[in-house]
């Protein structure tokens, strides 16, 4: 049987959220990269993009709560960014372009600062 302190626990519980986001943010890269080039309505595009919304809502959300402690300059920044990544998520939803390479890029910068 395995005994754990509470500490060990409370330890491990950041890393594995860590992680989890680490691996969100790459099926979210994932799917960009495969949907890239495609038509802004061709099923690919629309998967991608819907989950990048959802996903970037999701976080806006986590950041913009009160209990988060995380510092509030590096909140303001990545609520900055997702604001930018829904904005340019809908862009290109509406047909203006369906090049998704800064999209990409940003999504695979925070999921860098994850490791």
């Amino acid at each position: 049987m395995y005994r754990f302190s509470y500490a060990e626990v409370v330890e491990d519980a950041p890393r594995e959220c860590r992680q989890r986001e680490y691996e969100i943010f790459g099926q979210a890269i994932g799917l960009l990269k495969a949907a890239d080039g495609l038509p802004s309505r061709s099923p690919e595009m629309t998967q991608a993009l819907e989950f990048l919304q959802r996903l970037w809502t999701s976080l806006v959300k986590d950041l913009a709560h009160p209990d988060n402690e995380m510092p509030d300059k590096l909140k303001a920044q990545l609520i900055s960014i997702g604001f930018w990544v829904m904005r340019e998520t809908s862009r290109v939803a509406c047909g203006e372009h369906n090049n998704l390479t800064a999209l990409i890029d940003i999504n695979a910068m925070i999921q860098e600062g994850l490791k």
